[in-house]
């Protein structure tokens, strides 16, 4: 019979006499630790809707709709299929549009489509060629961040007019009646049509 040594005898003994590690939950109440990461809560006033955070999610619990028709995108999350790594914190450009929760955690269902919720954000599309360029509420971000920088894009004028309204959209507005040339670069709103004038220069 092999008998215990003194430094296990001594951790039995103390065991006995010290409070447990583990929690009672759901029993009994639980006290997240500092650190905890529960379920993580979206910030509708900072979130721009810039699909970052799905480009990083590893379980593929955030998914985007665009609907070019509406001009609304969808933003669909699965608290499901969360693993919880704080991967979309960690990575929003914003800082603030999402937080992992240490008091929600509960998430424990019969139905798992109540685990789903969905935002919208209406989108930036090209006047030209209608491509989807991505949210307003990212491109004032944009605006914001780049402060002075920013005038020198033809897109942000735009969206700064459409914040301030110094001027008509009518008085703005440039049709592009005979396709697209090189002057056009500072008339159209998205990368392709720029890559079209590209190419035509090139051949």
């Amino acid at each position: 019979m092999r008998y215990p040594k003194l430094r296990e005898l001594k951790e039995a003994i103390t065991s006995l006499f010290s409070k447990p590690y583990t929690s009672k939950f759901p029993a009994g109440e639980f006290k997240p630790f500092a650190g905890f990461r529960g379920k993580p809560i979206v910030d509708e006033d900072n979130c721009v809707g810039c699909e970052t955070c799905a480009n990083v999610c590893p379980s593929n619990a955030i998914t985007f709709i665009d609907d070019a028709q509406t001009g609304i995108r969808t933003i669909s999350r699965d608290y499901g299929t969360c693993i919880f790594c704080g991967e979309c914190e960690e990575h929003c450009i914003t800082g603030k549009g999402v937080k992992l929760s240490d008091e929600e955690y509960e998430l424990a269902c019969f139905d798992r489509s109540v685990l789903i919720e969905t935002q919208e954000r209406e989108l930036l599309i090209c006047d030209n060629c209608g491509a989807i360029i991505t949210t307003k509420d990212h491109m004032r971000f944009i605006h914001e961040k780049l402060g002075p920088k920013a005038y020198s894009s033809i897109l942000n004028l735009n969206m700064l007019n459409e914040r301030l309204q110094l001027a008509r959209e009518e008085d703005i507005k440039v049709t592009i009646q005979d396709g697209l040339k090189r002057k056009d670069m500072f008339n159209t709103l998205c990368p392709n049509c720029n890559r079209k004038i590209q190419i035509k220069n090139l051949m």
